[in-house]
């Protein structure tokens, strides 16, 4: 690297730029220059359509990454095995709080009788967003996927959702950590969606190191977000020189071993 290129370096890791988005950027030794976009998988109708200055980004990148690709129409949940009656899968207690839950968000517990501990939990997720007025159409990645497509620029899995649906179906007991953590946090993840909704209407964190409330045990963060965001570290260095807007969940972005601490 040339003595210029690197006081170009040094500077913007002094004075980083500042985007109205969860956003920054983060050169690699390799060559690879990323612009890290903290995405919510659905958003509300004000964020949309993108800011224009994301866009510009993107027209200037090699390639847009992204944890999975959920621009097509097929569900990652189809062919799951049937698991036996939820009666034998949670106890009394457990079982009257799903309920409550279930009907605060207009959910049937019968409709969810079918359905891995694991994938209730995302359902009971999903819900409680709609709740709060987001829509899947609005998500930053499925707006930036959209983007992509649209000026013929190459898209760049993570993981792929066959993956993280396999990482799920890997959870212990059925993906009960994931359920009694949505359910024991459900007040708190729902202050959490505000939270990272007001990051992009209104101001984004000028910190990565941000304290975020807790709504995952230690042993479920460490499987879903520590250990991923290292897998994506290590790709993300195996990528080729060029320019990349990346887009992952705004929550790896900040906090404990977040992902932009550990690519610098």
């Amino acid at each position: 690297m040339s003595l210029f290129n690197r006081i170009k370096t040094t500077l913007r890791a002094l004075f980083p730029r500042r985007y109205p988005w969860p956003g920054l950027d983060i050169a690699l030794p390799g060559g690879q220059h990323l612009h890290l976009v903290g995405s919510i998988h659905m958003g509300t109708r004000d964020m949309s359509p993108l800011p224009p200055a994301l866009i510009n980004l993107l027209r200037t990148a090699d390639a847009l990454i992204v944890e999975a690709d959920i621009s097509g129409s097929e569900s990652p949940f189809a062919n799951l095995d049937i698991p036996p009656p939820l009666s034998e899968r949670l106890n009394s207690t457990k079982l009257a709080e799903l309920a409550r839950i279930a009907d605060e968000v207009g959910l049937s517990v019968s409709m969810l009788e079918t359905q891995p501990l694991w994938q209730i939990a995302m359902v009971l997720q999903a819900t409680q967003a709609q709740r709060l007025g987001l829509r899947g159409e609005y998500g930053i990645d499925y707006q930036l996927l959209n983007a992509a497509r649209a000026r013929n620029l190459p898209v760049i899995e993570l993981e792929g959702a066959a993956s993280q649906i396999a990482l799920l179906r890997q959870l212990p007991d059925d993906g009960l950590p994931l359920l009694d953590d949505t359910l024991t946090h459900w007040h708190t993840n729902a202050r959490l969606l505000q939270m990272m909704i007001s990051w992009w209407l209104e101001t984004p964190p000028a910190n990565s190191r941000l304290e975020l409330p807790s709504t995952f045990s230690e042993s479920l963060y460490d499987v879903l977000m520590h250990e991923r965001n290292q897998a994506w570290r290590n790709a993300l260095h195996a990528l080729p020189a060029g320019r990349y807007v990346v887009a992952v969940g705004a929550l790896h972005l900040y906090g404990e071993g977040n992902l932009p601490s550990l690519l610098q």
